[in-house]
């Protein structure tokens, strides 16, 4: 069985202002590729919905799932243990934690190992989800990021 490889990146315009995340998803010969933008967002919540989104289009259980994402703070947080602690204290203090805990919960249903690439370097597939990040984040048809707007009101 091939291994599912997730690329992920995320885009905002002004931080906060609009954004967009972008994903390439790679199984055997087989590529998918989303992106939404936002009105109101910020970069890390883009970087962190990329990979939401990413594992919600996956429609088995138990993959074993591969995602490389340029975001620090969305690597780190999950492959440093940052989570878990997050997760016991209830997210006191922290910012996304509407994020974070979907992303928990989506993130049980599979085995998922982080792996951090460079960004705006020679990976190809990292460029393209900066492509469809930006892209998203440029185009029309802008959703409310609810988690955002909803915290900054």
């Amino acid at each position: 069985m091939s291994q599912l490889i997730i690329y992920t990146d995320g885009a905002a315009r002004g931080n906060p202002g609009p954004g967009g995340y972008g994903v390439v998803m790679m199984w055997g010969s087989a590529r998918k590729e989303l992106s939404q933008g936002y009105r109101r967002t910020t970069n890390n919540r883009m970087e962190l919905l990329a990979v939401i989104k990413a594992l919600e289009a996956i429609n088995r259980t138990g993959m074993e799932v591969t995602i490389c994402s340029d975001s620090s703070y969305v690597v780190d947080a999950i492959s440093k243990g940052w989570l878990k602690n997050w997760i016991k204290i209830n997210f006191k203090d922290k910012k996304n934690a509407d994020l974070w805990k979907r992303y928990a919960e989506v993130a049980k249903n599979h085995n998922v190992k982080m792996v951090w690439v460079k960004g705006h370097a020679s990976n190809p597939f990292n460029n393209r989800c900066d492509e469809l990040a930006t892209a998203a984040a440029d185009g029309g048809n802008l959703l409310v990021d609810e988690g955002y707007e909803m915290s900054v009101a």
